[in-house]
């Protein structure tokens, strides 16, 4: 059985950081692409990064030079470490096993991330 778990979220002040860790089991993490998405009510889930096996990243433009996604093999978990947050990157964030532009795997919960003063 499949689980992605997001967690690390909360309320933080423009400018600040946070880290999101997404524990995953059932999956054979260290061949997959991971990546991690955003999603506002009323908008579609978008791509915020992703990392390959191999540890190539790429990143949205909206978040690049601010967010940092990194992975561990060891623990089966991926991280998203966010910086200089502005109240736009305010969402819930999910992770996922990518393959191209399409998912691996059904969404976790997702983690809040609000950012506001």
């Amino acid at each position: 059985q499949v689980q992605l778990v997001e967690s690390g979220g909360g309320l933080v002040q423009p400018g600040g950081s946070l880290r999101l860790s997404c524990a995953t089991s059932g999956i054979i993490f260290s061949i997959n692409t991971m990546g991690w998405y955003r999603q506002i009510p009323g908008k579609q889930r978008e791509l915020v990064a992703h990392i390959t096996r191999g540890g190539s990243t790429n990143y949205a433009d909206s978040v690049k030079g601010r967010f940092t996604i990194s992975r561990d093999n060891a623990k089966n978990t991926v991280y998203l470490q966010m910086n200089s947050l502005k109240p736009e990157d305010t969402a819930v964030y999910y992770c996922n096993a990518v393959a191209g532009e399409f998912v691996l795997h059904s969404w976790g919960q997702g983690t809040q991330v609000t950012v506001s003063s």
